[in-house]
């Protein structure tokens, strides 16, 4: 396989700047030999987390960006809260630091507060936890990514990287009967929001990668906000807002398994004074994806929190339009998160609008579909992941649309498998590439689990969904066969399956005539002010 046609180069990044792809010897914008696993749930990331840095001691080296930290979500059962966790290792020994995005205020159903809390409570155990509000005005730092090294035991370093915050309601199971400790959510979900996620655990020199990014940010010589209210308070109660440094970086892990990756970010041309690592910012991930579809022949399978932003998807439609014979899955929230009289309308005509634009390139080659529980609570889907023809596949923080695609920090990887699959049908892509062994794999776990493959009476099994154009057509059935029991009042034996088919909450011609403006000239369904897209090219 060559990579360099489905991965960037490092000219193709477009930022000179980062150390990312300057560090490899070889010049490569990618590292080979890696072993990447699917965490999909984040009860499954969650506990192999917490085993992860209960090993730890002494010396070992710990680092860690969020969204949104919540100290007292638990990993898996009483007694281990992330702060304790995290504070756990710090007496330990652990060098333990972090970057939490500083976060809007609480009274916009941001996170001010847990993440200010989650910060103290580390301080106070010896680890250094920054709050990091070095963004565009109306953006967030969203990367997702846990970093564990351990000197002279190079086997057990590893990478954590994907869409879970450790925060909140996302300890969801297969079950999906969501987080104990839930959030405020939209009323459809229920008092315990269903919570579909996906995190990649990487083991490899890939790991030198994302920890490079890690020290990128936290290297910034930048104030951590440029707030003057949030500067004066820093000052008056003298908190320490200079980074302390960290031990110099170890070589990479050697090299273990079968899996290529590439390490891509997201980062806006911040205004007044840029990164030192991106002045520029950088746009890698939504040039790894339009240089992945141009390539796109048989399937695009995303599953997404938001598919919001016509821009954005007007890449896929493009690909849909130049390939006849092409599918696209796409799995998203059957609801948005917020109810409201402005958020929700806003978010609705944000995604009808890209919807529209996706039909009308491949039509009935498009299909929709939202997720219930088996009880028929709506779940939410947060997960951040798209495979392209069983052979490229991305899992990260990032959303399709347009703040991840330009305007928040956001991490992703890129994994191709030097394993072929082996199984039919050879050469899905017509590109001489054909599936490779974990892209086909994650699809194939994501798909079985949407249509209850493991149950006694599913109608479909892995040897069915492993053709695409028959996966396509198995989640249509499912989900006509729930789609047609709900309708007619649960009659009979619940089908086999989670899939509806997504139907966008009725908006009426004069509420979407009044959303439309504010959408075209004011907001964008992202929630930013369409003054802040400045430089947004990518």
């Amino acid at each position: 396989m060559e990579y360099g046609q489905w991965m960037l180069t490092a000219r193709e990044r477009g930022n000179g700047s980062t150390r990312l792809d300057r560090r490899h010897p070889d010049g490569a914008a990618w590292t080979s030999g890696n072993d990447v696993r699917p965490l999909v749930h984040g009860a499954t990331y969650f506990a192999e987390l917490l085993r992860s840095v209960r090993a730890q001691r002494a010396g070992d080296l710990l680092m860690f960006t969020d969204w949104r930290g919540d100290p007292d979500e638990r990993l898996d059962g009483p007694g281990t809260e992330i702060g304790t966790v995290l504070a756990e290792a710090a007496g330990r020994g652990v060098v333990v630091k972090g970057l939490v995005w500083r976060s809007h205020l609480d009274r916009f159903q941001f996170s001010e507060s847990e993440n200010r809390h989650l910060g103290e409570e580390l301080e106070e155990a010896g680890a250094e936890c920054l709050l990091d509000m070095r963004v565009r005005p109306g953006g967030s730092h969203h990367q997702k990514l846990v970093v564990l090294r351990h000197p002279g035991r190079p086997e057990l370093d590893v990478a954590y990287v994907g869409g879970i915050d450790l925060c909140h309601g996302r300890n969801d199971d297969a079950s999906h009967v969501g987080d104990p400790q839930a959030l405020p959510f939209a009323s459809a979900y229920g008092r315990r929001p269903p919570w579909h996620d996906v995190q990649l655990a990487l083991r490899g020199p890939a790991v030198g990668d994302v920890e490079a990014g890690f020290r990128e940010r936290w290297e910034d010589p930048s104030p951590l906000s440029r707030s003057p209210l949030v500067r004066l308070r820093e000052l008056v109660s003298h908190e320490d807002t200079a980074a302390d440094a960290i031990p110099p970086q170890l070589p990479d892990p050697p090299a273990c398994g079968s899996h290529t990756v590439q390490v891509l970010r997201t980062y806006p041309n911040r205004l007044l004074r840029g990164y030192p690592f991106a002045p520029d910012g950088e746009r890698s991930i939504a040039r790894g994806y339009l240089k992945a579809l141009r390539r796109a022949r048989a399937l695009v399978y995303v599953e997404d929190q938001y598919l919001w932003s016509p821009n954005v998807v007007e890449s896929f439609a493009r690909a849909l339009r130049d390939r006849p014979e092409l599918r696209m899955v796409v799995v998203i929230p059957a609801f948005p998160e917020q109810d409201g009289r402005l958020t929700l309308p806003m978010n609705l005509v944000g995604r009808i609008t890209a919807l529209e634009r996706l039909r009308r390139a491949g039509g009935e080659r498009v299909a929709v579909y939202g997720l219930e529980n088996h009880a028929g609570t709506p779940v939410y889907v947060h997960a951040k992941v798209c495979v392209i023809d069983d052979v490229w596949a991305a899992v990260g923080s990032d959303n399709v649309n347009l703040r991840s695609w330009t305007h928040d920090s956001e991490l992703s990887c890129l994994v191709l498998d030097e394993s072929a699959d082996g199984r039919p049908p050879a050469d899905p892509g017509g590109l001489g590439d054909g599936a490779r062994r974990f892209a086909r794999d994650l699809r194939l776990e994501l798909s079985c689990e949407h249509v209850d493959a493991g149950a006694a009476d599913a109608p479909y099994g892995p040897d069915e969904l492993c053709d695409p154009v028959k996966a396509f057509d198995a989640f249509a059935a499912c989900a006509r066969a729930l789609d047609a029991w709900h309708e007619g009042g649960h009659r009979g034996p619940r089908p086999a399956g989670r899939l509806r088919t997504y139907r966008p909450p009725d908006m009426s011609t004069p509420v979407r005539t009044a959303v439309m403006p504010l959408y075209r000239f004011l907001v964008d369904p992202d929630g930013r002010p369409i003054g802040f897209r400045k430089h947004n090219v990518f």
